[in-house]
Order: structure tokens, then C-alpha cells, then sequence
């Protein structure tokens, strides 16, 4: 081993490991300067974050985090997990200029940015303008009737459900629930889920390969534009859901031309995307269309299942809750519309309390310090830093939602507006600012309207009310074990 060591060669063959130790004792270096505590090997590394991310627990772990080491807490060398309010809008505020972080640029095309992945603001400004109009309340007001259906024909499957007495895992029929309505608002045709509770497209595994790649690779996305070339990362997950995508627009394209191939008129997402592009195919292209199709698709059913899930969770383990929101409802009788939801201020608040202890997003929401650095949470953060505000931990902050932030109460929205008015500035699981999603009229529309109906009609029940909620973090938190069986209701 000397003589190899004595070798002219030596130095050569080791400048890899040399340059690496170097580069990790400057980073541990540069950490330890800065006074961010955390864990000991994040400071070296994203390896720890990744590690941590695909243990599918980090919307709990990040928690903890922070009751360990304050409200900055260092998730790699370079990276920060943030629990402040003030910090929301500091990053996320309409008008700043943190712009998305690396992270999202694994969740699209490496090489053309949708609404989603774009991490400038301006670029993503100048897109979000020409689809704003497809995801407004207005519009989607319209769309009520696709709601209705879908809602009529989950109560079908729950009442068979009632009469034979069988045990169902709910997040999944509620996904089920949430694919068919994306499908009818997007394309004007459901994708079949409801009628047999399958999925015949493949759906559901192609969109979990995707969150795991989103979630995992995102951590080292300077690899992304490699691994898409593979054609095991190509032709799963994201992969298969652009093929149904493309397959679903050419279908309905075919469906509303006429003689001289221009699009009729209609309601669906689809044919108003098809109208705006033969108006203006410079600004409207093809590949807008395509996009914002795949998005409805990818990101419409699991956050919204995940959000109804929470809800019916929270409210079978919560008799008094379910009894006051029974009440409500019973008194208007049926609520046909989402301005009479809206109107609920109960079930208002069953909502927002629901999402804020269970929301679908489980990772920082991380963002980029521009230039001339930033102050936040007391600490100063250089240029190129990455800070973020998970959903999980701003919604467990007992400054902001009380010593009790980890107890489902829906009354603590209704005890004065000031405080209702405080407690929605850190109430994120769409977001923030500019970057909200855009699809959250969708989920709403959609919550507001099914809840009422199931929780009219139905009595669940847990199969075991005693088991701890098990949850898998693949950036979206998806519910495993929410077993049930159903009675019908006699009123």
C-alpha cells in the first residue's frame, strides 16, 4: 500500500475522493458558519434529504423537525425547511420574487415547462394569463352538472355497498369519484371509474411511478433530463398518463369538429382550449392545450380524493362535529348548488379544518432567494439559497391555529373573522400567492357539493376506528388503511 501511495499515479487517482472530502468539509464548513442547525449529515449532502423523502413519512418528520430544532431548520447544505408565519409571505406573497426551486423541474418535460414546473414568475405569469379564464369560479359555475353526475352515481355504488354489507377503502372509491369529474370537465366524457371501480386505463399506478419520480428525483433534478431519455422513466408514469392525455384530445377534438374542422361549442375545458387556439393557435398552441389537459388529469383526482378523505377521516372520529354538520345541512334540505355550499359556514369550516390538519401536499414548497439575499425567520439567507414552508408544518404552528393545532376543531374558523382572517394567511394546501394552484375552484366545486349529499344520505363506518392513520408521502399524502362500511340513512 506505501509504494502505491509513492506512485506518481497516486495523485491522480485519488483527486476524485480528495476533491470530494474537500468539497464536503467546505460545505460542513460554510453550514456551521451560517448557525442553521440540523441534522449533522445534511450538511454535506441531499442525499440525507432524499433519504428521508423515500421513507414516505417526511410530512411528519419534518414536523418534528422543527419541535427539535426551532423554526429554520437545514434539510440539505444548501436548503431550508422554514415555520413561520411571516415567512408565507415573505416567499410565497403575490409580487416576490422567489421563484420556484429546482425541485419542480423534475415534475415535467425537461425541456418545455408547463404552468407547473416554470420557475421563472414572469414566464409563469404570462402562462397562467392565457388558461386563467378556464379555472374561474364563473366558468366553472357551469360545470355543476358534471359534479351531479358523478355524485349520483357514487351514491349508486355506495348504496349497493349499504345493502351488501361490503367493506370498501374510500380514499380509493373517492378517487374514483375525483378521476370521472376531471374527466367530464375536461373532455366531457368520464374515464368509467365509477361504474365498476376500476381502472381499465392503468391510471392509478402510472400516476403513483410519477409522484415517487417527482418526489425523489426532484431532490437531484439536474439528473432529470437524462433519466427521461430512459425508457423506463419515459414510458411509465408520466409517460403513460401524456399518451392518455393525447389519446383523450384527439377523441374529443374529432368529436366537435364540424364539416370545416373548426371546434363547436361547449362547456368542457377541451372545446374552449380548442376555441382559443383557432383564434389565436400563436398564443393558444397545440402543446398549451396538451399541457394543461395533462394537468387536470395528473394533479385533479389525488389531490381532491385526498381532501374529501381527510374530511370523512376527521369526521368519523369526531361524533360532535358530524352531528352539527348533519344539522346544518338537514336545514336547508338539499344543497343543489355551490352558492348554497358556500353559504354553509359549518361546512365551510369542517373543510378548511380537515385540509389544514391533512393536506394533500407533504414537502417544502421550496423557492429560490433572489438576488441581494433575504431575511427570514431572523435568519439572513444568500442568494441561491433554497427556503420553503411545508404545508404540514405551517398548519401545526400553535402560534397561528392555538395550543391545540393538532386537534381537528372546525369552530376555530367561526370564533371571530379577525382570527379566521390570521389563520388563512398560513392555511396553504393550494398554495400561496401566485403560484396557487390553479385548480383549486375544481376541488372546492367539488368537496362542497359531495359532502353534503354523502353525509345526508349515508352513515360510515370505520371496519377499525381504533387504527392510527396510515399515510405514504410521495409529495401528494395519500390515505392507505381508510376501511368502511356504509348504512343508508332513513330520514
Amino acid at each position: 500500500m506505501y509504494h502505491l501511495l509513492r506512485s506518481p499515479y497516486a495523485l491522480i487517482l485519488l483527486s476524485p475522493i480528495i476533491f470530494l472530502f474537500l468539497r464536503l468539509g467546505q460545505r460542513a464548513y460554510v453550514s456551521k458558519k451560517q448557525g442553521i442547525p440540523g441534522p449533522f449529515l445534511a450538511r454535506f449532502s441531499r442525499l440525507w434529504y432524499l433519504h428521508q423523502i423515500r421513507k414516505r413519512t417526511f410530512h411528519l418528520s419534518n414536523i418534528e423537525l422543527h419541535k427539535k430544532y426551532g423554526p429554520v431548520v437545514r434539510i440539505a447544505p444548501n436548503e431550508f425547511s422554514i415555520d413561520d408565519a411571516e415567512a408565507v409571505k415573505i416567499i410565497y406573497g403575490h409580487g416576490t420574487l422567489f421563484n420556484k426551486s429546482p425541485w419542480y423541474y423534475a415534475a415535467g418535460h425537461p425541456y418545455n415547462r408547463d404552468l407547473f414546473t416554470e420557475q421563472d414568475a414572469k414566464l409563469h405569469a404570462e402562462k397562467r394569463r392565457t388558461v386563467a379564464s378556464l379555472y374561474s369560479m364563473s366558468t366553472l359555475l357551469h360545470m355543476e352538472p358534471c359534479v351531479h353526475e358523478c355524485t349520483s352515481l357514487l351514491k349508486d355504488r355506495l348504496t349497493e355497498f349499504a345493502t351488501s354489507r361490503t367493506v370498501f377503502n374510500l380514499q380509493y372509491w373517492l378517487q374514483c369519484y375525483a378521476f370521472d369529474v376531471i374527466g367530464l370537465i375536461t373532455v366531457a366524457e368520464r374515464f368509467g371509474f365509477l361504474d365498476e371501480g376500476k381502472d381499465h386505463y392503468n391510471l392509478f399506478p402510472s400516476l403513483e411511478t410519477y409522484l415517487k419520480y417527482c418526489a425523489d428525483v426532484g431532490v437531484y433534478s439536474e439528473i432529470h433530463p437524462l433519466l427521461s431519455q430512459i425508457n423506463t422513466y419515459r414510458n411509465q408514469g408520466r409517460g403513460h398518463l401524456g399518451s392518455f392525455a393525447s389519446k383523450q384530445i384527439q377523441k374529443r377534438q374529432a368529436a366537435l369538429a364540424d364539416v370545416e374542422k373548426k371546434p363547436g361549442i361547449a362547456d368542457d375545458f377541451l372545446a374552449k382550449m380548442f376555441q382559443k387556439h383557432y383564434e389565436d393557435p400563436e398564443t393558444f398552441t397545440t402543446e398549451r392545450i396538451f399541457m394543461t389537459c395533462l394537468t387536470n388529469i395528473g394533479a385533479g383526482s389525488d389531490t381532491t380524493s385526498i381532501s374529501l378523505c381527510a374530511i370523512f377521516w376527521h369526521l368519523l372520529h369526531s361524533h360532535e362535529s358530524l352531528v352539527k354538520l348533519r344539522a346544518e345541512i338537514e336545514s336547508v334540505g338539499e344543497v343543489g348548488s355551490y352558492q348554497v355550499a358556500l353559504k354553509l359556514p359549518y361546512l365551510q369550516a369542517v373543510i378548511k379544518e380537515a385540509l389544514r390538519l391533512h393536506p394533500a401536499t407533504g414537502l417544502p414548497l421550496g423557492r429560490v432567494v433572489p438576488k441581494g439575499g433575504s431575511t427570514i425567520a431572523g435568519k439572513y439567507f444568500s442568494e441561491g439559497s433554497v427556503v420553503g414552508v411545508n404545508t404540514w408544518v405551517a398548519h401545526h404552528n400553535t402560534a397561528v391555529f392555538g395550543e391545540d393545532a393538532s386537534s381537528f376543531r372546525p369552530e376555530r374558523w367561526l370564533e371571530s373573522e379577525e382570527r379566521a382572517k390570521e389563520m388563512s394567511k398560513s392555511w396553504l394546501p393550494f398554495g400561496s400567492g401566485s403560484r396557487t394552484c390553479i385548480g383549486k375552484n375544481i376541488s372546492l366545486l367539488e368537496i362542497s357539493l359531495l359532502i353534503p349529499e354523502l353525509v345526508r344520505n349515508f352513515d360510515f363506518e370505520l371496519v377499525d376506528k381504533h387504527a392510527p392513520l396510515e399515510s405514504e408521502n410521495i409529495w401528494f399524502v395519500r390515505q392507505k388503511n381508510v376501511n368502511c362500511r356504509v348504512n343508508m340513512r332513513s330520514r
